[in-house]
């Protein structure tokens, strides 16, 4: 249903997962089950730091954050998925792509400068850890959250902004299953420069100096666990940061394999966009498994939660 003639385009048309029945409804449940088994396990594990007074300290107070924000990014996508799997009408208001994807960019933004965040805490707890406390104070923790999540919401504020006030006057189909910056763009038929140029070069230099900081603060962290002579202090030491390096890995794997690895014409779009959509929505449900079971104090907190 393209708009070819309207002068103002009111709502949006997005992809459906798929169209065939005996496709849709085990890929329906697939979704549903995925979806809740992260919203369980991210709950669980920021209910286990909550009442586990052990776990208040600045490293798991960022995995709290981190399993919120695992919570919030599949929840801004995944029920309308869910209803365009089940109904004929797969259509989204204007205002509706736009809250959609201002929270898409804020959440997915605010999880990358986290990211960050949580590699410079590991390399001042293992490069300086008589000095971990004094540097890594509940004051500072709170601070470097505050910014990593007024950053996150500002960057996509600029981003919405300069791209709901192009003109969309041409079709209304949406390349993606749920809305975004870069195919919202294109479906603009007026000037996309200045969005295009805002989102290479905010989102560029953001993401590279989070990427960076990270990268960074882990060439020191394993340059100063291969310096400790024991076996036994190298296996402790690289188990305080296992978790994180695994989702770091993990994250930027997908986005590697979304935005900067080569087109291939061997593979189709919708089949790419499908694989695309399931590493968005698999990620955030690995998470909690990856933190409760390479590390200790969550899964004694979570042994005793569970057994209250």
């Amino acid at each position: 249903m393209d708009n070819y003639n309207l002068t103002t385009v009111t709502e949006f048309i997005l992809l459906r997962l798929s169209d065939l029945p005996e496709v849709r409804y085990p890929l329906f449940a697939a979704l549903l089950i995925i979806y809740q088994i992260t919203l369980v396990g991210n709950g669980t594990i920021i209910l286990a730091i909550t009442i586990e007074q052990k776990l208040h300290t600045p490293m798991y107070f960022l995995l709290a954050n981190l399993s919120l924000l695992d919570i919030f990014c599949p929840s801004t996508t995944v029920p309308k998925m869910l209803q365009n799997l089940l109904t004929e009408d797969h259509s989204i208001s204007f205002v509706g792509c736009a809250l959609q994807l201002y929270f898409l960019v804020a959440l997915l933004a605010t999880e990358v400068f986290l990211l960050a965040v949580m590699a410079y805490d590991r390399y001042v707890a293992i490069c300086f850890p008589l000095r971990y406390t004094l540097i890594m104070s509940h004051v500072r923790c709170a601070q470097l959250l505050t910014g990593t999540w007024a950053a996150g919401f500002l960057n996509s504020l600029l981003h919405t902004m300069t791209t709901i006030s192009l003109s969309f006057c041409k079709s209304n189909r949406v390349d993606q299953y749920y809305c975004d910056v870069p195919p919202v763009v294109a479906l603009s038929c007026s000037s996309t420069y200045m969005a295009e140029m805002l989102l290479l070069v905010v989102g560029g230099v953001f993401g590279t100096s989070a990427f960076l900081i990270t990268l960074i603060s882990y060439l020191y962290i394993i340059s100063t666990i291969l310096k400790i002579r024991s076996a036994e202090g190298k296996r402790k030491a690289f188990s305080t940061c296992a978790s994180h390096l695994t989702v770091v890995c993990l994250f930027y794997g997908t986005v590697i394999f979304n935005y900067i690895r080569p087109s291939s014409s061997k593979h189709s779009p919708a089949r790419d966009r499908l694989i695309s959509m399931l590493y968005g929505v698999m990620t955030p449900m690995l998470n909690p498994l990856i933190y409760s079971l390479r590390n200790t104090e969550v899964k004694g907190a979570l042994r005793r939660l569970l057994c209250f």
